[in-house]
């Protein structure tokens, strides 16, 4: 796998010296988080595409996408539109945008979520999941004209939460769609351990994220401070031969971005390869 960090993580750095800090810091690959400070992909240009592009390639870091800006849709409400609200035109040409910037950084995976129920109406969850089902599609087409992998990740509080949704899901289009697992996700919604999912979903695992968390408490706590069990963890990811991005995702450390990513490293060595 390549161990990687998460833009997110750096919300105070210009993304340049980001990037550069995490591939000093030893990581492999970077986890891009498309917002307003960092490549808003509604107005960079595309010379910044580019020089993004030359600083991962000299840095020789691998990249995934991912699309949850809090609020670079809407500065008024975190997260919206999703692909099931009653309008979701802005989420769309958000991924459109997306796909393009990550072809042209030559990433490997776009990472996406379904969205909260809509905020307004009554909506039954079976409409929900038809819209999300058609969406869902159409992200794994585009993504395919790119040469990307879609990966759909399960989030708190969202219509796909739980492992079941997302086989409600995979139900009605008739196929499993690509996978984003949060490690700490898995441990607040699921019951069973975590590395039984990561074993269970092998074939659509495209990315994975790394955080510590703990049931029924939706916060990306660092290594060790929730219960995740992280030897269990990367176990099931060497069992499995999973070669594919593993980052790091702890938005709320940016205060102190550059000490946390080397904390991170040091104790992901640790527990990989057991050194100091």
């Amino acid at each position: 796998m390549k161990l990687g960090y998460n833009t997110n993580g750096f919300g105070y750095h210009r993304l340049e010296d980001a990037i550069a800090i995490i591939a000093e810091t030893g990581f492999q690959a970077v986890a891009l988080t498309l917002d307003v400070h960092h490549l808003n992909p509604f107005t960079a240009s595309a010379a910044e595409v580019s020089e993004v592009a030359r600083l991962l390639h000299r840095h020789k870091l691998d990249c995934v996408i991912e699309t949850g800006a809090r609020f670079l849709l809407d500065p008024r409400r975190k997260h919206r539109p999703t692909l099931i609200d009653d309008e979701p035109d802005t989420r769309i040409h958000f991924m459109y945008r997306a796909a393009e910037i990550a072809s042209d950084l030559g990433a490997s995976v776009l990472s996406y979520w379904s969205g909260a129920r809509p905020e307004q109406g009554s909506h039954p969850d079976d409409e929900l999941f038809k819209r999300l089902a058609f969406q869902v599609g159409k992200v794994e087409e585009l993504c395919k004209r790119h040469g990307l992998q879609a990966a759909l990740e399960p989030e708190p509080g969202m219509l796909v939460e739980k492992m079941a949704d997302y086989d409600r899901l995979a139900g009605l289009l008739g196929y499993q769609p690509g996978l984003t697992l949060d490690v700490g996700h898995l441990e607040c919604v699921e019951s069973q351990p975590v590395n039984g999912h990561l074993s269970k979903y092998a074939q659509v695992l495209y990315n994975v994220q790394l955080d510590d968390m703990l049931p029924g408490r939706h916060r990306h706590l660092f290594f060790g401070e929730g219960s995740v069990d992280f030897a269990a963890v990367f176990a099931a990811l060497r069992q499995i031969g999973y070669e594919g991005p593993a980052c790091v995702e702890l938005s709320e450390a940016s205060r102190t971005a550059v000490e946390t990513a080397r904390k991170a490293m040091q104790f992901l060595n640790h527990t990989l390869n057991g050194q100091p």
